[in-house]
């Protein structure tokens, strides 16, 4: 793909024709899986990409990938859900591309919130790792119903339900902003610090009497 034209942009009204493919893909990309990915509907994706909260990916024009941005608890949590890749399109770091791009904007229109995610791919948690999420247990996520209910399409719902909403076969991760932003602070002072004890010491001439 490194010859490849790879187009990366936030969706918007010009892309409307390729809601069905992106639902598709979802689809197939579940039962490729053996797995759950929630299902959205036409009107959802449509939604979403007219509020520029989408990441639509083309490879020479044809369509790639596509990601969406959800918020949850007042906005205090976001959520890049439906990241998917075309099959023929996959092992190449579109997937990566598509989930920074989602990130990155993710971070722009929400600055203040936490960013999580629950997934049960190994590459999704590989890549969610190098942006700087941590796994964590399902408490310290959003506990908007709303997100939740929409577990409800997964082939694992069950499994959520039986577990109080407190386990499934997901692993959930989170980006926290402010703990970021504390430990970029650490780091910032220490390398005051580092600076301080390296200068010189000067002496003092004794003045004249």
């Amino acid at each position: 793909m490194e010859k490849d034209k790879i187009e990366i942009v936030i969706a918007n009204a010009e892309h409307f024709p390729y809601i069905n493919t992106v639902l598709e893909t979802i689809e197939l990309a579940a039962k490729a899986r053996g797995t759950g990915i929630a299902r959205r509907s036409p009107e959802y994706v449509k939604q979403k990409m007219d509020e520029g909260k989408a990441i639509i990916a083309f490879v020479n024009g044809e369509f790639g990938g596509f990601c969406y941005i959800e918020t949850w608890s007042n906005k205090k949590f976001v959520a890049n859900s439906g990241l998917i890749v075309v099959e023929k399109f996959r092992g190449h770091g579109l997937a990566k591309a598509i989930k920074k791009k989602a990130f990155e904007l993710s971070r722009k229109l929400f600055p203040e919130a936490k960013i999580f995610g629950l997934t049960t791919g190994l590459a999704v948690m590989k890549i969610n790792s190098e942006l700087g999420y941590k796994p964590v247990t399902f408490s310290e996520l959003t506990d908007d119903q709303a997100f939740w209910k929409g577990c409800e399409a997964c082939v694992n719902f069950d499994i959520l339900q039986r577990n109080n909403y407190k386990m499934c076969l997901c692993t959930g991760m989170l980006y926290d902003p402010q703990v970021k932003e504390k430990k970029e602070g650490k780091k910032t002072w220490k390398e005051i610090l580092k600076k301080i004890i390296s200068i010189p010491v000067i002496k003092l001439k004794d003045k004249e009497k």
